[in-house]
């Protein structure tokens, strides 16, 4: 083979190799991600009404959980306001809700907008008079264009459809949640057993509610021990992420309070039967410790376990802002691991992080 002939077939060689190399790349990287196809605008209408805009930018239908859009403001905290640099504090329902089904969906054709006007005084504490910094912000975690592509980063987290922060000047204070009227208890049984009460239970559903609270206090126990023990095993990271010291703290400090208030006696802590609504575990309202309504979706729960009777106890315990202040940043067990992922800090405000860390299933040290 001449010389010439060599430096042809290193140099075919070469190109061969750099082609595949090339195709190699491409197989290699993962699907393009579209841009979020959800735009969000705000802007105010005076006092303490906000006009909310949003529109499916794609050309694909999107689907959209009903409590993710402005119009179910009073059952999610869709909003974070601030006065004088401090966050105000939400007082709607706190929900524990099981994974949507058809019937939750709201539909957004392409370039279709739905349009809400949220009276913030209903849910919101504003009760000072002053300029007020209102920013919408919510996690897409379950929402997708059609062809089942569900809107997610480049991390794998959610997609947030938020919008740019705006400011509203309030002349006179609007009572902290003045227009929400919650049915409190009345007339509450108190159970010999635990010392709690009950509101529209029968005796079947109190019998399982005793469970649920036993149940809930060993978790709530156990937890607390691994936490105050120092462990920062698979258990910790897989719920809370990456340790540092200052999230290990608060999470401690969480789960004291939570057993804590779970250990209450004298009818502190009441269920509350009334409540029939469809997918929905239960809810409390923040500013009222320790109040828990109960829903279908707890009925048909296990005991013990991944969502279950006991750890919905957990999950509504830590949303007290007297407790642990929690919120619902995303819903379900992969939906929690992920933020343990890739957010720790709001994995550590997240109310089913708590649950899934309290039931352990499956195990780990």
């Amino acid at each position: 083979m001449t010389s010439s002939s060599r430096r042809l077939l290193g140099g075919g060689l070469a190109v061969a190799a750099l082609a595949a190399g090339t195709l190699a790349s491409v197989t290699a990287s993962p699907p393009r991600l579209p841009a979020n196809p959800v735009r969000v605008s705000v802007q105010a209408l005076g006092q303490d009404r906000v006009e909310v805009l949003v529109t499916n930018t794609s050309r694909k239908t999107l689907r959209i959980p009903k409590w993710q859009l402005p119009s179910a403001a009073a059952d999610s905290n869709l909003f974070r306001i601030s006065h004088d640099g401090r966050e105000v504090g939400f007082h709607g329902r706190m929900i524990k809700r099981a994974a949507p089904t058809m019937t939750d969906f709201a539909v957004l054709r392409p370039g279709q907008t739905h349009r809400s006007v949220v009276e913030l005084g209903r849910m919101y504490d504003l009760s000072k008079p002053g300029l007020y910094t209102v920013t919408y912000a919510t996690s897409m975690q379950f929402a997708s264009l059609s062809g089942g592509m569900h809107l997610r980063a480049g991390n794998g987290a959610p997609l947030v459809a938020q919008a740019a922060p705006i400011r509203i000047s309030l002349d006179r204070a609007v009572a902290a949640g003045s227009r929400i009227k919650p049915v409190l208890p009345a007339n509450p049984t108190l159970s010999d057993v635990l010392g709690i009460s009950t509101v529209s239970c029968s005796s079947s559903q109190i019998s399982q509610i005793n469970q649920a609270v036993l149940s809930a206090r060993t978790y709530s126990e156990k937890s607390k021990g691994y936490l105050t023990g120092g462990a920062t095993g698979a258990r910790y990271t897989s719920w809370f992420g990456a340790y540092t010291a200052g999230r290990y703290e608060t999470v401690k400090q969480h789960f004291v309070n939570i057993d804590n208030a779970l250990d209450q006696t004298g009818g502190q802590v009441t269920i509350n039967c009334a409540c029939n609504q469809a997918g929905v575990f239960a809810y409390v309202y923040s500013n009222q410790p320790y109040q828990i309504w109960v829903c279908n979706a707890f009925w048909s729960a296990p005991l013990v376990g991944t969502d279950s009777r006991a750890g919905t106890l957990i999950h509504e315990m830590s949303h007290f802002t007297v407790v642990a202040g929690t919120d619902d940043h995303v819903y379900g067990q992969s939906g929690a691991r992920n933020l343990a992922n890739t957010n720790p800090t709001n994995a550590v405000d997240n109310a089913d992080n708590h649950e899934y860390f309290a039931e352990n299933t499956p195990f780990e040290n």
